[in-house]
Protein backbone atom coordinates (compact mmCIF):
# COMPACT_ATOMS: atom_id res chain seq x y z
CA UNK A 1 0.00 0.00 0.00
CA UNK A 2 2.79 2.41 0.95
CA UNK A 3 4.64 1.59 -2.27
CA UNK A 4 1.54 2.28 -4.37
CA UNK A 5 0.99 5.56 -2.56
CA UNK A 6 4.61 6.59 -3.14
CA UNK A 7 4.42 5.63 -6.81
CA UNK A 8 1.22 7.68 -7.23
CA UNK A 9 2.83 10.69 -5.56
CA UNK A 10 5.90 10.39 -7.79
CA UNK A 11 3.63 10.16 -10.84
CA UNK A 12 1.75 13.31 -9.78
CA UNK A 13 5.00 15.21 -9.23
CA UNK A 14 6.25 14.11 -12.64
CA UNK A 15 3.02 15.35 -14.24
CA UNK A 16 3.26 18.69 -12.39
CA UNK A 17 6.84 19.10 -13.63
CA UNK A 18 5.75 18.18 -17.17
CA UNK A 19 3.01 20.81 -17.13
CA UNK A 20 5.36 23.47 -15.74
CA UNK A 21 7.84 22.70 -18.53
CA UNK A 22 5.10 23.09 -21.14
CA UNK A 23 4.08 26.43 -19.63
CA UNK A 24 7.66 27.70 -19.42
CA UNK A 25 8.98 26.55 -22.79
CA UNK A 26 7.94 27.16 -26.40
CA UNK A 27 6.37 30.55 -27.05
CA UNK A 28 7.62 31.92 -23.73
CA UNK A 29 11.17 30.59 -23.93
CA UNK A 30 11.53 31.84 -27.50
CA UNK A 31 10.37 35.31 -26.55
CA UNK A 32 7.26 35.26 -28.74
CA UNK A 33 5.26 36.04 -25.61
CA UNK A 34 6.50 37.76 -22.44
CA UNK A 35 6.61 35.66 -19.30
CA UNK A 36 4.11 36.63 -16.62
CA UNK A 37 6.96 37.85 -14.43
CA UNK A 38 8.24 40.18 -17.16
CA UNK A 39 4.71 41.35 -17.92
CA UNK A 40 4.02 42.52 -14.38
CA UNK A 41 7.51 44.06 -14.20
CA UNK A 42 6.37 46.38 -16.99
CA UNK A 43 3.65 47.72 -14.71
CA UNK A 44 5.87 47.82 -11.58
CA UNK A 45 3.90 45.02 -9.89
CA UNK A 46 6.76 42.55 -9.52
CA UNK A 47 7.34 40.81 -7.21
CA UNK A 48 3.75 39.95 -6.37
CA UNK A 49 3.24 40.27 -2.63
CA UNK A 50 0.33 39.25 -0.38
CA UNK A 51 -2.00 41.58 1.46
CA UNK A 52 -3.90 40.63 4.60
CA UNK A 53 -4.87 36.95 4.64
CA UNK A 54 -8.67 36.96 4.55
CA UNK A 55 -9.53 33.52 3.13
CA UNK A 56 -8.47 30.00 4.03
CA UNK A 57 -9.38 27.77 1.10
CA UNK A 58 -9.23 24.14 2.20
CA UNK A 59 -9.30 21.24 -0.24
CA UNK A 60 -10.96 18.30 1.52
CA UNK A 61 -9.94 15.81 -1.17
CA UNK A 62 -9.92 14.99 -4.86
CA UNK A 63 -12.72 12.42 -4.69
CA UNK A 64 -15.71 13.49 -6.79
CA UNK A 65 -18.84 11.94 -8.27
CA UNK A 66 -18.13 13.74 -11.57
CA UNK A 67 -15.27 13.82 -14.09
CA UNK A 68 -15.43 17.28 -15.68
CA UNK A 69 -13.42 18.02 -18.81
CA UNK A 70 -12.06 21.35 -17.52
CA UNK A 71 -11.36 20.29 -13.90
CA UNK A 72 -8.06 21.81 -12.75
CA UNK A 73 -8.02 19.46 -9.73
CA UNK A 74 -8.23 16.34 -11.93
CA UNK A 75 -10.94 15.05 -9.58
CA UNK A 76 -13.05 11.95 -10.03
CA UNK A 77 -14.60 8.86 -8.39
CA UNK A 78 -11.27 7.01 -8.58
CA UNK A 79 -9.35 9.61 -6.54
CA UNK A 80 -8.72 8.40 -3.00
CA UNK A 81 -6.87 11.45 -1.62
CA UNK A 82 -8.97 12.91 1.21
CA UNK A 83 -8.12 15.10 4.19
CA UNK A 84 -7.89 13.20 7.47
CA UNK A 85 -9.60 14.33 10.66
CA UNK A 86 -6.15 14.96 12.13
CA UNK A 87 -5.35 17.48 9.39
CA UNK A 88 -8.83 18.97 9.74
CA UNK A 89 -8.15 19.51 13.43
CA UNK A 90 -4.91 21.31 12.54
CA UNK A 91 -6.98 23.53 10.22
CA UNK A 92 -9.45 24.21 13.03
CA UNK A 93 -6.61 25.18 15.35
CA UNK A 94 -5.43 27.69 12.74
CA UNK A 95 -8.94 29.03 12.11
CA UNK A 96 -9.30 29.81 15.83
CA UNK A 97 -6.23 32.04 15.88
CA UNK A 98 -6.00 33.42 12.35
CA UNK A 99 -7.32 36.78 11.18
CA UNK A 100 -8.94 35.20 8.13
CA UNK A 101 -12.71 35.80 8.10
CA UNK A 102 -13.70 33.39 5.29
CA UNK A 103 -13.46 29.60 5.23
CA UNK A 104 -13.76 28.17 1.73
CA UNK A 105 -14.20 24.37 1.45
CA UNK A 106 -13.51 22.79 -1.90
CA UNK A 107 -12.55 19.49 -3.54
CA UNK A 108 -13.35 17.34 -5.64
CA UNK A 109 -16.71 17.17 -4.03
CA UNK A 110 -15.93 18.25 -0.46
CA UNK A 111 -19.14 16.61 0.75
CA UNK A 112 -17.71 13.18 -0.12
CA UNK A 113 -15.09 13.40 2.61
CA UNK A 114 -16.48 11.15 5.40
CA UNK A 115 -15.61 13.80 8.00
CA UNK A 116 -17.13 16.68 6.02
CA UNK A 117 -20.11 17.21 8.33
CA UNK A 118 -17.99 16.94 11.46
CA UNK A 119 -15.63 19.56 10.08
CA UNK A 120 -18.45 21.94 9.12
CA UNK A 121 -20.04 21.57 12.56
CA UNK A 122 -16.74 22.18 14.36
CA UNK A 123 -15.76 25.07 12.10
CA UNK A 124 -19.20 26.66 12.57
CA UNK A 125 -18.51 26.95 16.30
CA UNK A 126 -15.50 29.17 15.55
CA UNK A 127 -17.75 31.86 14.10
CA UNK A 128 -16.19 32.64 10.72
CA UNK A 129 -17.96 35.48 8.88
CA UNK A 130 -18.41 33.70 5.56
CA UNK A 131 -18.51 29.91 5.38
CA UNK A 132 -18.32 28.72 1.75
CA UNK A 133 -18.84 25.21 0.41
CA UNK A 134 -18.14 24.73 -3.28
CA UNK A 135 -20.66 22.14 -4.42
CA UNK A 136 -21.04 20.58 -7.85
CA UNK A 137 -24.82 20.35 -7.17
CA UNK A 138 -25.17 16.78 -8.46
CA UNK A 139 -23.73 15.44 -5.21
CA UNK A 140 -27.04 16.43 -3.58
CA UNK A 141 -28.74 13.88 -5.83
CA UNK A 142 -25.90 11.30 -5.89
CA UNK A 143 -27.50 8.99 -3.32
CA UNK A 144 -29.72 9.10 -0.23
CA UNK A 145 -26.98 9.98 2.24
CA UNK A 146 -26.60 13.38 0.54
CA UNK A 147 -30.31 14.19 0.11
CA UNK A 148 -30.41 16.29 3.28
CA UNK A 149 -27.47 18.52 2.31
CA UNK A 150 -29.69 21.57 1.60
CA UNK A 151 -31.05 21.40 5.17
CA UNK A 152 -27.56 20.78 6.56
CA UNK A 153 -26.20 23.79 4.69
CA UNK A 154 -29.11 25.90 5.98
CA UNK A 155 -28.55 24.80 9.59
CA UNK A 156 -24.99 26.09 9.48
CA UNK A 157 -25.72 29.13 7.28
CA UNK A 158 -23.29 27.85 4.66
CA UNK A 159 -22.71 30.05 1.62
CA UNK A 160 -23.21 27.61 -1.29
CA UNK A 161 -21.19 28.26 -4.44
CA UNK A 162 -22.26 25.86 -7.17
CA UNK A 163 -20.94 24.90 -10.57
CA UNK A 164 -23.36 25.53 -13.44
CA UNK A 165 -21.75 25.63 -16.90
CA UNK A 166 -24.86 26.80 -18.74
CA UNK A 167 -28.61 27.14 -18.57
CA UNK A 168 -29.00 24.59 -21.37
CA UNK A 169 -28.78 20.80 -21.09
CA UNK A 170 -26.51 20.30 -24.10
CA UNK A 171 -23.69 22.64 -23.07
CA UNK A 172 -23.79 21.55 -19.42
CA UNK A 173 -23.72 17.81 -20.14
CA UNK A 174 -20.98 18.26 -22.73
CA UNK A 175 -18.67 19.76 -20.11
CA UNK A 176 -19.70 17.73 -17.06
CA UNK A 177 -21.23 14.47 -18.29
CA UNK A 178 -24.60 13.03 -19.29
CA UNK A 179 -27.41 13.71 -16.85
CA UNK A 180 -25.57 16.46 -14.97
CA UNK A 181 -27.93 19.20 -16.11
CA UNK A 182 -31.11 17.52 -14.89
CA UNK A 183 -29.56 16.64 -11.52
CA UNK A 184 -28.22 20.18 -11.16
CA UNK A 185 -31.64 21.68 -11.86
CA UNK A 186 -33.24 19.39 -9.27
CA UNK A 187 -30.57 20.31 -6.69
CA UNK A 188 -31.05 24.05 -7.32
CA UNK A 189 -34.79 23.67 -6.87
CA UNK A 190 -34.22 21.88 -3.56
CA UNK A 191 -31.86 24.64 -2.40
CA UNK A 192 -34.47 27.24 -3.36
CA UNK A 193 -37.09 25.25 -1.42
CA UNK A 194 -35.20 25.73 1.86
CA UNK A 195 -34.58 29.43 1.18
CA UNK A 196 -31.31 29.51 -0.74
CA UNK A 197 -30.95 32.06 -3.54
CA UNK A 198 -34.25 33.84 -2.84
CA UNK A 199 -34.00 37.67 -3.10
CA UNK A 200 -33.52 39.10 0.37
CA UNK A 201 -32.53 35.74 1.86
CA UNK A 202 -29.37 35.51 3.96
CA UNK A 203 -28.85 31.98 2.60
CA UNK A 204 -26.40 32.75 -0.20
CA UNK A 205 -26.51 30.72 -3.41
CA UNK A 206 -24.06 31.71 -6.14
CA UNK A 207 -23.34 29.94 -9.42
CA UNK A 208 -20.01 29.48 -11.20
CA UNK A 209 -19.58 29.56 -14.98
CA UNK A 210 -16.51 28.18 -16.77
CA UNK A 211 -16.24 28.34 -20.58
CA UNK A 212 -16.70 24.97 -22.26
CA UNK A 213 -13.89 25.48 -24.76
CA UNK A 214 -10.66 27.34 -25.53
CA UNK A 215 -12.06 30.83 -25.09
CA UNK A 216 -12.43 33.43 -22.35
CA UNK A 217 -15.69 34.03 -20.46
CA UNK A 218 -17.93 36.90 -21.52
CA UNK A 219 -18.99 39.83 -19.37
CA UNK A 220 -19.98 38.54 -15.93
CA UNK A 221 -22.81 41.04 -15.39
CA UNK A 222 -24.40 40.34 -18.78
CA UNK A 223 -24.12 36.58 -18.33
CA UNK A 224 -25.65 36.77 -14.85
CA UNK A 225 -28.73 38.47 -16.31
CA UNK A 226 -29.02 35.78 -19.00
CA UNK A 227 -28.61 32.94 -16.49
CA UNK A 228 -31.16 34.43 -14.11
CA UNK A 229 -33.76 34.96 -16.82
CA UNK A 230 -33.35 31.53 -18.40
CA UNK A 231 -33.30 29.55 -15.15
CA UNK A 232 -36.28 31.43 -13.72
CA UNK A 233 -38.36 31.30 -16.91
CA UNK A 234 -37.69 27.61 -17.56
CA UNK A 235 -37.38 26.14 -14.05
CA UNK A 236 -38.50 28.82 -11.55
CA UNK A 237 -34.95 28.82 -10.12
CA UNK A 238 -33.41 31.82 -8.38
CA UNK A 239 -29.86 32.55 -7.22
CA UNK A 240 -27.87 35.56 -6.04
CA UNK A 241 -24.75 36.02 -8.20
CA UNK A 242 -22.92 34.41 -11.09
CA UNK A 243 -19.12 34.10 -10.97
CA UNK A 244 -17.40 33.91 -14.37
CA UNK A 245 -14.08 32.08 -14.02
CA UNK A 246 -11.43 31.74 -16.71
CA UNK A 247 -10.13 28.22 -17.33
CA UNK A 248 -6.44 28.20 -16.42
CA UNK A 249 -4.04 26.25 -18.65
CA UNK A 250 -3.25 23.49 -16.15
CA UNK A 251 -4.23 19.87 -15.49
CA UNK A 252 -7.04 18.46 -17.70
CA UNK A 253 -7.64 21.77 -19.45
CA UNK A 254 -3.97 22.07 -20.45
CA UNK A 255 -4.07 18.50 -21.76
CA UNK A 256 -7.21 19.39 -23.73
CA UNK A 257 -5.56 22.52 -25.17
CA UNK A 258 -2.57 20.49 -26.35
CA UNK A 259 -4.64 17.61 -27.72
CA UNK A 260 -6.93 20.01 -29.62
CA UNK A 261 -3.95 22.09 -30.83
CA UNK A 262 -5.36 25.19 -29.14
CA UNK A 263 -2.61 25.75 -26.56
CA UNK A 264 -0.64 28.50 -28.30
CA UNK A 265 -3.75 30.36 -29.50
CA UNK A 266 -5.24 30.22 -26.00
CA UNK A 267 -2.06 31.55 -24.40
CA UNK A 268 -1.93 34.36 -26.96
CA UNK A 269 -5.53 35.28 -26.09
CA UNK A 270 -4.71 35.33 -22.36
CA UNK A 271 -1.64 37.52 -22.85
CA UNK A 272 -3.44 39.89 -25.23
CA UNK A 273 -6.25 40.26 -22.68
CA UNK A 274 -3.83 40.99 -19.81
CA UNK A 275 -5.26 43.66 -17.52
CA UNK A 276 -2.77 45.26 -15.10
CA UNK A 277 -5.72 46.48 -13.06
CA UNK A 278 -6.62 42.89 -12.21
CA UNK A 279 -3.20 42.03 -10.77
CA UNK A 280 -3.71 43.82 -7.45
CA UNK A 281 -6.84 41.81 -6.61
CA UNK A 282 -6.01 38.27 -7.71
CA UNK A 283 -6.98 35.64 -5.15
CA UNK A 284 -3.42 34.77 -4.13
CA UNK A 285 -3.03 38.21 -2.52
CA UNK A 286 -5.60 37.51 0.22
CA UNK A 287 -5.93 33.70 0.24
CA UNK A 288 -3.99 30.71 1.52
CA UNK A 289 -4.81 27.40 -0.13
CA UNK A 290 -4.51 24.23 1.99
CA UNK A 291 -4.16 20.89 0.21
CA UNK A 292 -5.88 17.69 1.36
CA UNK A 293 -2.61 16.64 3.05
CA UNK A 294 -2.07 20.00 4.74
CA UNK A 295 0.51 21.73 2.52
CA UNK A 296 0.15 25.45 1.92
CA UNK A 297 -0.06 27.17 -1.47
CA UNK A 298 -0.69 30.68 -2.76
CA UNK A 299 -3.77 29.40 -4.63
CA UNK A 300 -5.36 26.10 -5.59
CA UNK A 301 -3.96 26.43 -9.11
CA UNK A 302 -0.42 26.46 -7.71
CA UNK A 303 -1.49 23.52 -5.59
CA UNK A 304 -2.12 21.48 -8.72
CA UNK A 305 1.37 22.37 -9.99
CA UNK A 306 2.90 21.54 -6.59
CA UNK A 307 4.22 25.09 -6.16
CA UNK A 308 4.22 25.43 -2.38
CA UNK A 309 4.36 28.83 -0.68
CA UNK A 310 7.79 30.49 -0.50
CA UNK A 311 7.84 30.58 3.28
CA UNK A 312 9.28 28.79 6.31
CA UNK A 313 5.65 28.02 7.08
CA UNK A 314 4.73 25.45 4.42
CA UNK A 315 2.34 23.11 6.26
CA UNK A 316 -0.84 23.73 8.22
CA UNK A 317 0.81 22.12 11.25
CA UNK A 318 3.39 24.93 11.29
CA UNK A 319 1.10 27.76 10.15
CA UNK A 320 2.61 31.16 10.91
CA UNK A 321 0.65 34.13 9.62
CA UNK A 322 3.51 36.56 10.22
CA UNK A 323 5.89 34.45 8.13
CA UNK A 324 3.30 33.95 5.40
CA UNK A 325 2.65 37.69 5.16
CA UNK A 326 6.33 38.23 4.29
CA UNK A 327 6.39 35.75 1.42
CA UNK A 328 6.67 36.47 -2.29
CA UNK A 329 3.86 34.85 -4.27
CA UNK A 330 4.98 32.09 -6.64
CA UNK A 331 3.97 32.83 -10.24
CA UNK A 332 4.21 31.19 -13.66
CA UNK A 333 2.57 31.57 -17.07
CA UNK A 334 -0.76 30.09 -15.92
CA UNK A 335 -1.23 33.29 -13.87
CA UNK A 336 -2.24 35.06 -17.08
CA UNK A 337 -5.59 33.29 -16.65
CA UNK A 338 -6.32 35.26 -13.48
CA UNK A 339 -5.42 38.62 -15.04
CA UNK A 340 -7.12 38.39 -18.43
CA UNK A 341 -9.93 40.83 -19.14
CA UNK A 342 -11.84 41.62 -15.95
CA UNK A 343 -9.62 39.17 -14.10
CA UNK A 344 -10.67 35.90 -12.51
CA UNK A 345 -10.67 34.35 -9.06
CA UNK A 346 -12.75 31.86 -7.13
CA UNK A 347 -14.97 34.84 -6.27
CA UNK A 348 -15.47 35.78 -9.95
CA UNK A 349 -14.07 38.82 -11.73
CA UNK A 350 -11.68 41.11 -9.83
CA UNK A 351 -11.42 44.27 -11.93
Amino acid sequence: MATKSLQKRESELANSNRQLEILSNGIFQSGELPTFANKIKETNQFPLKPKTIEILQINLGYMCNQVCSHCHVDAGPDRKEIMTRETMQQCLDVIKKTGAHTLDLTGGAPEMNPDFRWFVEEASKVGVKDFIVRSNLTIIRANKKYYDLPEFFKKHNVHVVSSMPHWTRGKTDKQRGDGVFDKSIKALQELNAVGYGIPGSSLRLDLVYNPSGAFLPGDQVAMEKEFKKALFDDFDIQFHNLFAITNLPISRFLDYLIASENYEDYMYSLVEAFNPGAVANVMCTNTISVSWDGWLYDCDFNQMLDLKVASKSQHISEYNEEELSKRTIIISQHCYGCTAGAGSSCQGTVA
